[in-house]
């Protein structure tokens, strides 16, 4: 079994190492230990942790920023709704990650279709800018692939596209309550 503190970035200061090497329980083969959904999220903040903090260090960006600035740079022009949409954010949420690249100048927002309807569009100095956060999210992907080690990062993703297949309907299955006694 792999140590799970070799797999967390070298400064841990918030001891996630601690929280997950003291969550390691064997289990019996092919038997899920605890809920899939917390261990879900755990690994999420330490993923996000690295990359955030390579984006961070090279372009003052966060990896959501850079997200939308490459989501605009491919779709763009387009309407919020439609970005939203395609990100699966809700609106609120497109509108508030949005506000700083507007304010630096990165995503510009122009009229639309109608006097209600706006398009977003990258700046040149956005488009500059995704290039440069470009090249810190390859250096964090390089990391990361370093620290698991390729086969298993293939690993991972097969699995991740299978589990989101296999989730995609958007039902919560509910499977019903076990016997109490």
């Amino acid at each position: 079994m792999t140590n799970p503190k070799t797999l967390l970035p070298p400064s841990d200061p918030a001891g996630l190492a601690s929280e997950l090497a003291s969550a390691v329980v064997a289990a019996p083969l092919g038997q899920p230990v605890g809920c899939s959904n917390f261990k879900l999220r755990q690994a999420t903040r330490v993923v996000s942790r690295h990359y955030d903090a390579v984006m961070a260090a090279a372009t003052g960006l966060k990896t959501s920023q850079y997200s939308l600035l490459s989501h605009i740079d491919k779709l763009g022009p387009l309407q919020p709704s439609e970005l939203a949409a395609h990100m699966a954010l809700e609106p609120s949420t497109l509108s508030r990650n949005l506000q700083p690249l507007i304010a630096q100048g990165w995503v510009l927002v122009g009229p639309g279709a109608n006097q209600r309807s706006r398009t977003l569009s990258l700046s040149e100095a956005g488009r500059t800018k995704r290039a440069e956060a470009k090249a810190a999210w390859k250096a964090a992907q390089l990391a990361f692939n370093a620290r698991l080690g390729l086969e298993r990062v293939a690993r991972l993703h097969e699995l991740l596209d299978e589990c989101l297949v296999l989730m995609a309907d958007g039902t919560a299955q509910i499977d019903p309550p076990l016997p109490t006694s």
